[in-house]
């Protein structure tokens, strides 16, 4: 026989004979898997739940929420859950909603004042190493994404499009879990273009415990949530359509690009209460090889190799051909601004670069003498930094640094900054080309640097290949470096060193 304790969330069950406490039910959780996969890892199911944790005696391993002391002995209890915390959410840089509108969103831009704690740190000349790592994900091509999802401690959560897998980190076992499926979730593999999902907490509706994201699939757009206390995920239909694209917000509206049931492009709007909108046919465009969309000037933009599709809301979607002669060079890094305002992206034209500006039938060019890498304003030829316009001459402080070459990977944006700050790769003693440097070439030496009001050598890296893979995130007040070939993630922590 078992007491039932009901609390405001749960619904516990107490073993009249051992005193130990096993959860029936909690709210938004669905089925509960307490004796399978919870009991293996329940510091971190209290933590989740906010329930209290014996200290002092042994009479049951975990207790509902609320009790302050053991109903068999009277000792008291760690009550955890009783302050929430307050870290920022991070959904990658792409949906960071808290930048202002003259900056791009959809780039690696985030708001975060990482620089503030960062710059604290010795300067360059010096070699700085890492402060903390942890293993990375069984799956490790992954986004990751860091948020409560409802629960009173954030949590990290590593998602493999290309094979469907959503992972969940146990900060206090420090061990990935893979999440299941339940029945009839959706797959959640998606590879037809860039991933980026949503996060539901840009929406209007209604939040529910446990509510991630909405990601785009194969088979359409779902709303993911999981139950970290059964390790399992779940999904419920939002748009029943091969979507081809991640989605894109603009203005309280949603645009998804999906593949029309006759082969074509469409592109199908939903309100932010995920309410139905206008469905526009596109014709017949590529349904596949898209960037992440990149909102600006009140218009969404996704880019290919063969034109852009702008589409500002309350109006039919824009396709712009590239014109002659000129192709994008998209893993050279993103859309830039110029002063004025205007979007740019770089590109060959002809036997040299040059930039094409964006959102316009007869777009201007501005020819350079060297490929930028880098976007919205983080620019750099060669291992200088650009500080003008996208196609002025770098800014040479340092000699030394010609026969070097810097990727950025993430810029912080901050008003009170005159030139921008951000994380970039510096690969040295490098004369070679900068595509060559970005596929398959094994670069001898890389230090990764924080690039702003003085620059820090965060780390340094030998042999690295694919630089692209690089993906940074922001995770427990640290920022994190991963690389799928790594066999540890790299963080640095962002409280001021004392």
């Amino acid at each position: 026989m078992a007491y039932q304790w009901e609390t405001p969330t749960s619904v516990w069950l107490e073993d009249e004979r051992s005193g130990q406490f096993e959860l029936a039910s909690s709210e938004g959780l669905g089925r509960i898997d307490w004796q399978a996969r919870a009991r293996g890892r329940l510091a971190d199911c209290a933590h989740l739940l906010g329930a209290s944790l014996p200290q002092s005696c042994d009479h049951a391993a975990i207790y509902p929420e609320g009790f302050a002391f053991c109903p068999a002995c009277g000792r008291p209890l760690q009550r955890l859950g009783t302050t929430q915390e307050r870290r920022p959410d991070w959904w990658g840089t792409y949906a960071d909603a808290l930048l202002p509108r003259h900056v791009p969103h959809g780039l690696p831009v985030t708001s975060l004042p990482l620089g503030d704690s960062l710059e604290e740190r010795p300067p360059a000349p010096e070699v700085g190493r890492f402060d903390v790592a942890m293993p990375p994900p069984p799956n490790a091509h992954c986004v990751f994404a860091a948020s409560t999802y409802g629960f009173p401690e954030q949590r990290l959560l590593a998602l493999a499009p290309g094979r469907g897998v959503l992972q969940y980190w146990d900060p206090l076992a420090e061990v990935w879990h893979v999440m299941l499926l339940e029945e009839g979730a959706a797959d959640l593999a998606f590879g037809a273009s860039d991933y980026g999902w949503l996060p539901l907490s840009l929406l209007q509706v209604p939040a529910r415990r446990g509510d991630v994201a909405l990601v785009p699939t194969a088979r359409g757009l779902y709303r993911l949530a999981i139950n970290p206390v059964s390790e399992t995920c779940g999904t419920h239909t939002v748009l029943a359509a091969p979507v081809v694209a991640a989605p894109g917000l603009m203005r309280r509206q949603l645009g998804v690009l999906v593949r029309n049931p006759g082969g074509t492009l469409g592109l199908c709007v939903l309100g932010t209460d995920l309410s139905p909108g206008p469905q526009f046919d596109c014709g017949a465009l590529p349904l596949s090889g898209w960037t992440r969309p990149i909102g600006y000037d009140g218009q969404l933009f996704w880019l290919h190799g063969e034109g852009q599709l702008v589409w500002r809301p309350g109006e039919a979607p824009r396709w712009f051909e590239w014109p002659d002669t000129w192709l994008p060079s998209l893993d050279l890094g993103g859309p830039t601004l110029s002063r004025d305002g205007r979007m740019w992206l770089i590109g060959h034209d002809g036997q040299s670069y040059a930039f094409l500006e964006l959102g316009v039938e007869r777009a201007q060019r501005e020819p350079i003498d060297g490929a930028r890498l880098g976007f919205a304003n983080l620019l750099f030829r060669r291992g200088h930094p650009v500080v003008d316009e996208p196609w002025s001459g770098e800014h040479v402080e340092d000699q030394h640094e010609d026969d070097s070459l810097v990727l950025p990977l993430l810029r912080s944006f901050n008003n009170n900054r005159s030139q921008p700050s951000g994380l970039v790769l510096r690969f040295h003693k490098y004369t070679g080309r900068a595509e060559e440097a970005l596929a398959n070439r094994v670069i001898a030496r890389t230090t990764v640097e924080w690039i702003g009001r003085r620059n820090v050598i965060l780390d340094e890296v030998a042999r690295l290949t694919r630089p692209l893979e690089c993906v940074p995130f922001v995770y427990a007040n640290r920022l994190w470096l991963h690389h799928p070939d790594w066999n540890r993630i790299r963080g640095w922590n962002l409280d001021a060193p004392t």
